[in-house]
């Protein structure tokens, strides 16, 4: 069997509702820069697609922290010797 390694980045966002929201994004995805561009934009909803398609939508407003842990390889599969 072959081996895939497969990479993510874990975004977490605490919401003010005292809840966290979880979502792991590609590497590359600059969650940080789109966050601020939605603020200084006033948009209300920043929507964002996570690794398995999936689309969520973050109300800005409610938003009162975000964590972003760098992208770690994963190794998916058996590893043969």
């Amino acid at each position: 069997m072959s081996d895939t390694i497969t990479e993510t980045t874990k975004v977490r966002f605490g919401m003010s509702s005292t809840r966290e929201l979880e979502i792991e994004v590609e590497p590359g995805h600059d969650i940080a820069t789109e966050f601020e561009t939605a603020v200084s934009k006033g948009t209300q909803i920043l929507w964002i697609r996570d690794t398995r398609g999936h689309r969520h939508g973050i109300v800005v407003e409610k938003v009162a922290f975000i964590e972003i842990e760098s992208a770690r390889r994963r190794d998916v599969g058996f590893v043969g010797e």
